[in-house]
C-alpha cells in the first residue's frame, strides 16, 4: 500500500457495534476478476467517488502485469438492508500459484472467503487449492460466479461445476459481474448474513498477528496487524512476543483504501501500526504482538513458514553497489516473507546473493521490484533447486547452487524435489499434455473426469523441470486452456550430473547447470550455442566449451573482429605485409591470455529459453 496518502491526523470514523463486524478475503485462480470485483465493492459502499481499474493493486509492476502480488486489506462500511451499519474488513490476495503463501496468511486474518470462479473459465486448479486452504482455515465459504456480463455466456455450466467439484448449490451461488457491477449488492447481503463476526475479546490481553509489513525511511517499519484480542492505542507500549524487544506505537489506522490514523484498534480490526521500529528483523511476518505491560501468556499459532523451491544467485553490475542491494533486500523481505538471501561470491560475478524464491514468476517479480524500487542494476544467475547429496563417507548435504556440487568420486546418491501437479484442461488436449509431462520426467499418477469436457491429469514431476518451461508448454499446447496447481512431494533418487561451462579453458561457474544425465549432453550443446549467440565478438578468439567432468561434450567458437593492419600497404615486398599479420596475430594471443570477456544478462537468461529450440 503506497505511504505518501497517510493522514496526519486521526480521523473519525463511525462506531460500529462488534457483532456488525465482517472480515473476509476474495480468493480465486489468476484473472478471474478478483481485483475489480473488490474495485465496485470499493465504489459501492463509497470509499471512492469513482473506482479506478485495480485500485488495491498499489505496485505499478501489478498494473503493467495485471495480477496481485501482494494481498491488500481495505476498510469498507455498508448499509445493509436492514438498515444496519455494518463494517467489512476485506483483504485481496494474489491468484498465482507462485503468492499462494501470501492468500494463506490472510485467510488467517479472516472469518469468510468469497471464492471467486470465471463464468467462461469455471473451475480452475488454483480455485481447488484455495478452496481447501480455506476450509482449513475454518472459513465461512461464499461462491461466487463471476463476469455475467460476458455476451454468449451461459453460467448453467459454471454453476454446475461448482456443485460438482465443492458441493455448493445453485441457492448459495451468487452471479456477479465485476465490470458492470451486477450483483455486487447480493453479495455483500450475502457477507452480512454469513460470514460470522470476530469474536468480542476487546477486553483480554493484547494479542495481534502481523500479516504483513512494510518499510518507510521515516518511520521504520508499518506493520500491517489483525487484532484478536484487546485494544491498541497510540502511546501504548508492545512487545514482540518472538523477540521480547519493546516499542512505543506512535500511530495505528486503517486502510480506507489510503492509511487513515484513527484513535483506536480493538479485537477484530484489521489495520496498520508503527512503533519506531527500525530494525527489518524486529517485525517478521506470522509475529504476535502484545501488551508490554499485561502481556499474553502466549502467542497466536503463527504462519507455516514458507519453503522456498527456486534459487539463483543475484550480483549487482556494479560491484561498488553491492551494499546497496544488501540494504533493499533486508527491506524487500520485509514485505515479502517468502524471500530468503544469503551472501556468497562467484569468480565471474564478484560478491552477491543467493536468493529462495516459491517459483520462476515470484524471482522475476523480485528481481524487477530491486531494479525498479531501489535503482539498481542486477545480474541473475540460472535459477536451480535444492538438491539432497549423500557423500561416499555418510554425509547428507543440500546444494543450491551448481558452483557447490562435490566431486563425482565423493557422491554416493543424489536425491532431486519432486512435486505433485495437477494439470486441468479440456479432454481433447489430454494427449498433449501428457507428452509434455513425459518429456520432462513426468511419472503418470491418475486421471478423473471432474465435470463436463474437463479432466484433471495428476503427474509426480521434478521441480527442475516445471521451474523452467513446463507451464509455457502447457499453454502454448493447450492453447491456453491448461491450468497448473503443484505442491512438494519430497526427495526422489535421480542420475543427476553437473554440466560446467569454459570460457577460454575457464570455467564460469555462474553459468553451471545440473541436470539428468539422459539430457546433459544435450543441454551442454544447447547452452553453448546460446552462448555463442549472445556474447559479443572480442577483439580475440573466445573458446565456449561444454564438459561433465573432465569430458568435453560440446565445443564452438566466436571468431575474433579483425583490422585490416595491411590497408596501407600498395604493393610492394609481401614480406612487409607477413610482418604486419604476425605482430597482429601475436598481439591476440596476448590478448587472449590477459583479456577478459564479458559475458551479457542475456547469456545466464539463455538457459531458461533451451525449451525454445526444442
Amino acid at each position: 500500500m503506497a505511504t505518501e496518502s497517510k493522514a496526519n491526523q486521526r480521523a473519525a470514523v463511525p462506531r460500529v457495534p462488534h457483532e456488525n463486524v465482517r472480515n473476509f478475503c476474495i480468493v480465486a485462480h489468476i484473472d478471474h476478476g478478483k481485483s475489480t470485483l473488490a474495485d465496485r465493492l470499493l465504489e459501492v459502499c463509497g470509499n471512492v467517488e469513482e473506482a479506478q481499474d485495480q485500485m488495491l493493486d498499489s505496485m505499478d509492476l501489478e498494473r503493467e502485469r495485471g495480477i496481485t502480488i501482494k494481498s491488500s486489506a481495505v476498510r469498507l462500511y455498508y448499509e445493509a438492508e436492514d438498515g444496519e451499519l455494518y463494517q467489512f474488513n476485506l483483504i485481496d490476495t494474489p491468484g498465482h500459484v507462485d503468492f499462494s503463501y501470501e492468500v494463506s496468511r490472510s485467510l488467517q486474518a479472516c472469518e469468510g472467503a468469497v471464492v471467486l470462479v470465471d463464468v467462461s473459465q469455471g473451475v480452475e486448479a488454483q480455485t481447488v487449492a484455495n478452496v481447501y486452504l480455506a476450509v482449513e482455515a475454518g472459513l465461512e465459504i461464499i461462491p461466487v460466479v463471476n463476469k455475467i456480463d460476458l455476451p454468449h455466456i451461459e453460467p448453467e455450466m459454471a454453476l454446475e461445476e461448482m456443485r460438482d467439484a465443492f458441493g455448493f448449490t445453485p441457492d448459495e451461488i451468487i452471479l456477479t459481474s465485476g465490470k458492470t457491477g451486477e450483483g455486487v449488492r447480493e453479495l455483500l447481503e450475502a457477507i452480512v448474513r454469513r460470514v460470522p463476526p470476530p469474536r468480542n475479546a476487546a477486553d483480554e490481553p493484547l494479542r495481534a498477528m502481523i500479516f504483513d509489513s512494510e518499510f518507510d525511511v521515516h518511520q521504520g517499519v508499518i506493520a500491517y496487524v489483525r487484532l484478536f484480542e484487546g485494544r491498541v492505542r497510540p502511546g501504548d507500549e508492545i512487545k514482540m512476543m518472538s523477540t521480547g524487544k519493546r516499542f512505543e506505537v506512535s500511530r495505528v489506522g486503517v486502510f480506507s483504501p489510503a492509511m487513515m490514523d484513527i484513535d483506536e484498534l480493538h479485537a477484530g480490526d484489521v489495520g496498520y501500526l508503527t512503533a519506531g521500529i527500525k530494525g527489518v528483523k524486529d517485525s517478521q511476518v506470522g509475529d504476535t504482538i502484545t501488551s508490554a505491560k499485561s502481556p499474553a501468556e502466549k502467542p497466536l499459532p503463527g504462519y507455516r513458514e514458507a519453503q522456498p523451491m527456486v534459487f539463483c544467485g543475484l550480483y549487482p553490475t556494479d560491484n561498488v553497489d553491492y551494499e546497496s542491494l544488501k540494504d533493499a533486500l533486508d527491506r524487500l523481505s520485509l514485505n515479502d516473507a517468502a524471500l530468503r538471501y544469503e551472501r556468497e561470491t562467484s569468480a565471474a560475478l564478484g560478491f552477491g546473493f543467493r536468493c529462495g524464491f516459491l517459483g520462476l514468476l515470484h524471482m522475476e517479480i523480485v528481481q524487477e521490484r530491486l531494479e525498479r524500487e531501489y535503482d539498481l542494476d542486477l545480474v541473475a544467475t540460472a535459477p536451480s533447486v535444492v538438491y539432497r547429496i549423500m557423500l561416499t563417507d555418510g554425509q547428507v548435504i543440500e546444494v543450491d547452487n551448481p558452483a557447490q556440487f562435490p566431486e563425482r568420486e565423493h557422491i554416493e546418491i543424489i536425491e532431486e524435489p519432486m512435486v505433485d501437479a495437477t494439470i486441468m484442461c479440456p479432454q481433447k488436449y489430454v494427449g498433449q499434455v501428457m507428452k509434455i509431462s513425459d518429456d520432462r520426467r513426468g511419472q503418470y499418477l491418475k486421471q478423473e473426469y471432474v465435470w463436463g469436457d474437463r479432466v484433471a491429469l495428476h503427474y509426480r514431476l521434478p521441480l527442475a523441470e516445471i521451474i523452467v518451461d513446463y507451464f509455457d508448454a502447457l499453454k502454448s499446447g493447450t492453447r491456453g486452456y491448461a491450468t497448473l496447481d503443484y505442491e512438494h512431494a519430497g526427495y526422489h533418487p535421480e542420475e543427476l550430473v553437473k554440466v560446467e561451462i569454459l570460457i577460454n579453458g575457464d570455467p564460469v561457474d555462474a553459468l553451471a547447470i545440473i541436470c539428468h544425465r539422459d539430457f546433459a549432453e544435450a543441454r551442454g550443446r544447447q547452452i553453448a550455442r546460446k552462448l555463442k549467440e549472445s556474447i559479443p565478438r572480442q577483439l580475440f578468439e573466445v573458446r565456449i566449451q561444454a564438459s561433465i567432468g573432465s569430458r568435453i561434450v560440446a565445443s564452438t567458437r566466436i571468431p575474433p573482429l579483425r583490422r585490416n593492419v595491411t590497408e596501407k600497404c600498395y604493393g610492394g615486398d609481401v614480406t612487409r605485409k607477413r610482418k604486419l599479420l604476425e605482430r597482429q596475430r601475436e598481439g591476440k594471443r596476448r590478448m587472449k591470455q590477459v583479456g577478459n570477456v564479458e559475458v551479457p544478462q542475456e547469456a545466464f537468461m539463455s538457459i531458461l529459453r533451451l525449451g525454445d529450440e526444442d
